[in-house]
This record gives structure tokens, sequence and C-alpha cells, in this order.
């Protein structure tokens, strides 16, 4: 009997020292991710709950439209379930064209599909999730000594080459993928399209940027194919990159 309350007491260590290096209680050091909860987690539950999405949300997908000026948070319950719109931030600050970041210092928004690989709660930015560029393709078709980096999510509505959002949608942001990355979900998907594809508007701009541009064209062309599957589907391909650099939706 001794034994096994003994074996008892170490589990109910094992799981309190468990809870207590989990990714959500190492955030909880940092004092704008504590006063982000205090101020908007309770509204998070309320209107995920309002979608049937539970708490704490397991899984979240991140896309981003340059031309268009727009963040959209898609989120779900489990893998096998199509993704809900959550909300959609317009991006306050823009720098660059349309078209891929191919160097540093180009000032260039990149184009493609990332992932989230960084966050960090002290940023100059209020708060910034940091982007995986360059990725596999952008290594192959950027600058092979100075593609650049530091690409980030961000708050404070300055960019010189960046995503940023308005403060209290960054908070917003960064705690939901926060939340899921504690749930198990390393890979958190940032897509990246020059524009929406399905608005008219949006689609004679970048004719018009890719008319004298063969490989952009042809660029954008595999961008929208992982667009269109997903505005189908509410789910994502897979996504492969050849020996070219080139997306490959499966």
């Amino acid at each position: 009997m001794k034994r096994l309350t003994g074996i008892f007491v170490l589990w109910i260590l094992a799981l309190q020292v468990g809870a207590q290096s989990s990714f959500i209680a190492a955030q909880k050091q940092y004092p704008k991710v504590v006063s982000a909860i205090k101020s908007k987690e309770d509204s998070l539950k309320k209107q995920l709950a309002a979608m049937h999405i539970s708490w704490p949300l397991k899984q979240i997908y991140v896309r981003s439209f340059k031309y268009d000026s727009q963040l959209e948070v898609w989120v779900r319950n489990q893998s096998n379930e199509p993704f809900k719109l959550f909300k959609t931030y317009k991006v306050c600050a823009l720098s660059g064209a349309l078209g891929p970041k191919r160097i540093e210092g180009d000032y260039q928004v990149p184009e493609g599909f990332y992932y989230i690989n960084q966050f960090n709660p002290k940023s100059n930015y209020h708060m910034a999730l940091g982007l995986n560029y360059p990725n596999a393709s952008d290594q192959l078709l950027s600058d092979s000594l100075k593609p650049g980096n530091d690409i980030y999510i961000h708050g404070s509505c300055v960019t010189v080459g960046c995503i940023p959002i308005q403060n209290n949608q960054i908070e917003e942001l960064y705690l939901l993928a926060s939340y899921a990355h504690d749930q198990g979900q390393d890979f958190i998907p940032v897509h990246i399209f020059p524009i929406r594809y399905n608005i008219e508007k949006s689609k004679e701009v970048l004719i018009k940027a890719t008319k004298d541009d063969a490989a952009y064209q042809h660029f954008t062309a595999r961008l929208k194919e992982v667009f269109d599957y997903f505005e189908l589907n509410k789910k994502l391909p897979l996504i492969s990159i050849n020996k070219k650099g080139e997306y490959i939706a499966l």
C-alpha cells in the first residue's frame, strides 16, 4: 500500500511539473501576455463557443492578402473538420509591392507558404509571431547570400517587410496561436498571397503586375492552386517544394 501511495504521489508531482512547464505557463512569465489574457481571454472563449469551437483552441490557420491588406484567422477543433473563419484583421501598413521577397533590404513582404516558428512577447512592436522565412523555396529562388530574414506578424502598425496589425489584434492572435501551440499544434501554417484571387479588382491588379513577368505569373498561379483548394474544401492541401523551388499542391 505504501509503495502504491508513493507511486501515486510521484504521478501527481509529474502532472504538476508538466503543467508548470507548459508553453502557456512559460508565456505567462511575460507581463504583456498576462495583460492580454486578462483583457482578451474571456471574450475569445465566448466568441469561439458561439462557433462551437472548444477552449483551449486546438488548431489555427492564418492567411494574408497583400494587395487587399487583410489577415484572416481560421480555427477548428480537430484535423478532420473544416476550418471556420474566426476574424479578418486589416493589415494596417504595407511596404514593397506585389511580388515575393528575394533579397535582404528589398522591403518586400514574402509571398508563399510559411509557419510560425517564434513567439516574441517582448517585441519592440508590442508582440510578434515569427515566420520561417526563408523557407526551402525561398532558399532556392532568393539571393543565396542575403535572402533576408526576421519576418513577423506584429503590432504597432509599422513595417519594412512584415505584416503589422493593431495591438489589440496581435494580442488576440498571439493568444490563439499560443494556446494552439500549447495544445499540440507544432505546425501553425501562415499563407501569404499577393491578392484575393476571387475579387475582380484584385485579379486585374495581379494581371497587370505579371503581364511582363512570366516567372512571377507562374509563381502566382501555383499559389492560386492552394487558395482555390482551401476555398472549396476549407482544408489545406499537402504542399511540397520541387527542385526548382516551385510549390506543388498535392
